[in-house]
Formats: structure tokens, sequence, C-alpha cells
């Protein structure tokens, strides 16, 4: 059966996909991989800001704009993407929005004027948003519950390794290169792997045309905000991607300056930490099955806040040592609050995961820009009031979700996972 090919009887329904089966193995790699390219796109830009400054005689806040540009109309676009999903599929939306990336990512190169650049960066981010959301909604739609926050901290860890491999092989090649060669050669990486994820991505077996009109779409969404949990998960999201954003874009501009004086290839070995997030995302979506996602979210929160602190300071590798402490609890928290949106909705699943990327990336626009501005008056502890600023406020809203009542389980369903 073709993916969309129209509603099935319920005596009819497709199994999930079981961990231990070739399915499930071909959909981890994919989904692996589609993480690996949408975050090595979106952020391979993050270390060379510094070199953009230079190169195109900028500040600090406005070189900032070749990653906010993505990440903003990114968040613009979710929702519409959501609704092309329901529309054509979304295998179909997640492979077509991979090939595409790859090849703005190529023409980046070409670029003579920097609103060139900042223009090929926005289309980017109308094609990137046509995977995030649909990733976690296949997963939760095809993966048995018992996969499900395995499948989810693994998908969550391809975005630490895509976010990390893409700034270091941009920044380390950039710096021996050119930027232009090294963007290049990453995005001819990227399109490889966009290949392999066109063959290896199962084809949905539980998804169901859903084509919706503007009104549905506004109900939906609606419905999202009618629930206890989650505004605040989108709350969350802003605050965490904001503040963590924050954090590395202008690290790289501290680190260059005395008495640090790093140089490029260095600034851009120092997102191998991001190895760590990879790891506390998978540990974490293991430790939420078992604790329940809103005894652990506050804690993890808390650590990413700690790390923050740790960077204030003036020693490279205590600096080091914070960005991984920081690293580490931002990919596991944002593994919980992203697996605990899908859980959660029961309406509008696509759109529930689309609104709490759109706060996502919004909260890596605005506080990442205005980080920026942060910098350029006060130093790094101007960008600690905003990163900081933004952790202790999600630390707040993750405690108010401790108190929020689970979900009611049906009776159907076999407690083999905490409520939502």
């Amino acid at each position: 059966m073709s993916e969309g090919a129209g509603i099935r009887p319920d005596d009819a329904a497709a199994p999930a996909i079981r961990r231990g089966t070739p399915a499930f193995v071909r959909a981890n790699i994919a989904f692996f991989l589609s993480a690996f390219s949408v975050f090595a796109s979106l952020y391979s830009v993050q270390p060379l800001l510094p070199m953009f400054a230079q190169y195109w005689v900028r500040d600090a806040g406005t070189a900032s704009l070749a990653l906010s540009a993505t990440t903003a109309t990114m968040a613009f676009a979710l929702i519409p993407a959501s609704m092309l999903a329901d529309l054509l599929g979304r295998r179909r939306l997640i492979v077509g929005a991979l090939l595409i990336t790859a090849i703005l990512g190529m023409l980046l190169p070409f670029t003579q004027v920097w609103w060139q650049l900042i223009a090929l960066r926005t289309l980017m981010g109308l094609t990137l948003a046509g995977i995030p959301a649909m990733a976690m909604v296949y997963l939760s739609e095809e993966m048995d519950p018992e996969a499900l926050g395995y499948s989810m901290g693994l998908y969550i860890g391809g975005t630490a390794i895509g976010g990390m491999a893409g700034r270091v092989i941009s920044g380390v090649l950039s710096d021996f290169l050119g930027w232009r060669l090294g963007t290049g050669i990453l995005a001819g990486l990227i399109l490889i792997a966009a290949i392999a994820v066109a063959i290896l991505l199962p084809r949905p077996r539980a998804f169901v045309r859903d084509p919706i009109g503007i009104r549905e779409l506004l109900r939906r969404c609606r419905a999202s905000f009618g629930d206890a949990a989650l505004p605040w998960l989108f709350a969350t999201a802003f605050l965490l991607m904001g503040g963590f954003v924050t954090l590395y874009n202008y690290a790289g501009f501290r680190l260059a300056l005395p008495p640090f004086e790093l140089g490029h290839s260095a600034i851009a070995a120092i997102f191998l930490v991001y190895v760590l997030g990879s790891f506390s995302s998978t540990w974490a979506g293991s430790l939420s099955q078992r604790r329940g996602r809103r005894k652990v979210l506050w804690a993890l929160v808390a650590l990413m806040g700690g790390g923050m602190a740790v960077t204030m300071v003036p020693n490279t590798a205590v600096i080091i040592l914070g960005l991984a402490i920081a690293t580490m609890g931002f990919f596991a928290a944002h593994g919980i609050a992203s697996a605990w949106v899908t859980r959660r909705a029961r309406t509008g699943k696509a759109q529930a995961s689309a609104m709490y990327l759109v706060a996502y990336y919004l909260g890596a626009s605005i506080l990442g820009t205005l980080g920026g501005y942060a910098w350029t008056a006060w130093g790094w502890p101007g960008v600690m009031l905003v990163s900081g600023g933004a952790a202790l406020l999600a630390l707040l809203v993750a405690i108010r979700l401790v108190f929020v009542k689970p979900l009611p389980i049906p009776e159907a369903s076999a407690p083999s996972h905490p409520p939502p």
C-alpha cells in the first residue's frame, strides 16, 4: 500500500514497528541520518560567525543572522509544513525536503554579497521545516510504545551528532580551505545522506491521509493550548533552545579574544562535546520510560543551567567543561520534552509537534540574536544574562510541569510506560 493511500478499517490496522525487527533498524538509521543532515545544515554556520563578521564587515549581532534567519524561517514554516505532510505523507515530505536542502547548501559557496547568503539560508529554513516535526510524528505513529523512547532518544542523539559534525566539518575545513569550500564539501555529504534516507526509510503503515483546511488547523492548534501541559512544554522549548544557541553563538567570539586566542579550528573542535549530547539524550529517553518524564525533566534543565554558570570561570578548560555539562543537560531535556509532546497530544499530533518546534526555533532566533547585542554591550556577562536567564525560567517551567495532572491511560493500554 502506498503512503497516504486512504483510511484503513480498524481491524486492518498495520502493526507498529517493534524493537529488533529489520524495519526498526532501517527506520532508526534513516532518522539518525535525517537528524544529522538537518542539524548539520542548520548549524554549519555557527562556528563561522566570527569569520562572517570579519569577512562581510558586520558586528556579532548582524553576523548571527546567518543562523537566525534560518531558524526564524523554520519556525514560521513548521505549521504549514504539518498541513503539507497531512496531504502528501510524512515520508515524501522528509525525503524531498532533505534533497532540496542539500542542493541549496551547494549554492552557498557561490554567494558574492551578504544578502545572497542570507537569502539562501532563509530558503533553507523553508525546506528544513519539513523534517523535524514530521520525524517526531512519524516515530510516534509507527513505533511500538516500548520502542518510542529509544527511537526518539536516538533521533535527538542524531541531532546532536549532526549539529556537532556540521560545526566541526565546516569550521575546520573553512579554517584551512576557506568557508566557501568548507560549506560546499559539507553540502555534498548531506546529499549522500539524503539519498540514503530515501532508500532506507520504511513506508508508513499507520499513516492516514488527512488533508485539513485553515479552520481545522486552528481548531487543532487551539486544542493544544487547552491542554494543561502542552503550553508549558512549548515555553520549555523556547527557553531551552534560546539559551543554548545563545551560549554557543558567542562562545566562539569569546574564545577568539585574549586571554584565550583560539583559532577557528580549535573553536570548531569544541563542538565535539556534542557527542555527549547524543549519549545523554538516549540515556534520558530510557530513564524517562522508567521514572516518568516529570520526575527527571527539571533535574536535566538544572544541569544545563549549572553548566552555563561554570563557563563564567575565565579558564579555557573550565569553559569547555561548562559547555559539555550544558550540552548534556540540554539534549537530555529536549529529548524528554519533545517525546512528551507527541505522547501528550491526543488531537492534532502533527500540529502539536510543529508548535513545539515553532517555539524551539523562535527561541533560537530571538534569544540568539538578542545575545549578540548583549555580547557587544556587556561581553560574556551579557551573554549569561540572556542564556542563564532563559535556563532559570526553563527550570521554573519544568518544576511547574511536575504538578500537571497526567492524562488517564485507556483501559486497553498496558501501563508499560509512564503516563504523559
